[in-house]
């Protein structure tokens, strides 16, 4: 079955949950940590945050699959390296529902078709705009791409900072996590891995 709003994993329910339900839990919060919501720089904090949260969790009623769909044959056969760089990022992680801040690349080799290169940021855009994981983030958005496009290879890389680690527990500042997934022609043949990493070295070393 294709992925609507309706159907994708955790899509809220806007019947259910509304903004209403959202601020009352907000005020819960702010009491719970010993504010007083009802004074006056507080007052409209929790319509705030259920509109920041709004924007921050927008992914879920988007469906990656369709910002792959509109592909363009005229290439004149090209069948090299398509590598997007340096894509910026905001997401949070699930655990503590800390921002996750960091950079993606995605490159494919495309078989016959290509996709227009917002597209790819896009995709990012979506999984990141849901509570994550890194790993999974990675997984999905090398996933999508191979499912929806089928090149001859797909390879992610995302680099972040993790305020779960920054800000609390460890509280250990400067400290980035790297993911990667190889699919395709970048599992198999380690010279177009090589130059796919490569390119990303050099960005990560400017």
């Amino acid at each position: 079955m294709r992925e609507t709003a309706k159907t994708l994993p955790f899509a809220c329910d806007p019947v259910r949950v509304t903004q209403d339900d959202v601020e009352d839990a907000i005020r819960t919060i702010l009491t719970w940590i010993g504010e007083d919501p009802s004074r006056e720089g507080l007052s409209e904090t929790p319509a705030r945050v259920a509109r920041a949260y709004k924007s921050y969790f927008a992914g879920y009623a988007q469906n990656p699959e369709d910002y792959l769909r509109k592909t363009f044959e005229e290439t004149a056969g090209y069948d090299e390296m398509v590598l997007l760089r340096n894509i910026p990022f905001q997401s949070h992680c699930e655990h503590h529902m800390a921002p996750i801040i960091g950079r993606a690349w995605v490159g494919y080799v495309p078989r016959s078709r290509v996709v227009g290169i917002s597209k790819l940021a896009r995709v990012v855009e979506a999984y990141a705009s849901r509570l994550q994981i890194q790993e999974r983030m990675t997984a999905e958005i090398a996933n999508i791409i191979d499912e929806v496009l089928q090149p001859q290879g797909v390879a992610v890389v995302i680099k972040a900072a993790h305020h779960c680690i920054s800000s609390r527990g460890v509280k250990k500042h400067g400290v980035d996590l790297t993911t990667s997934r190889m699919l395709g022609c970048f599992r198999t043949d380690p010279m177009s891995r090589q130059e796919f990493l490569a390119m990303v070295n050099a960005d990560l070393k400017d």
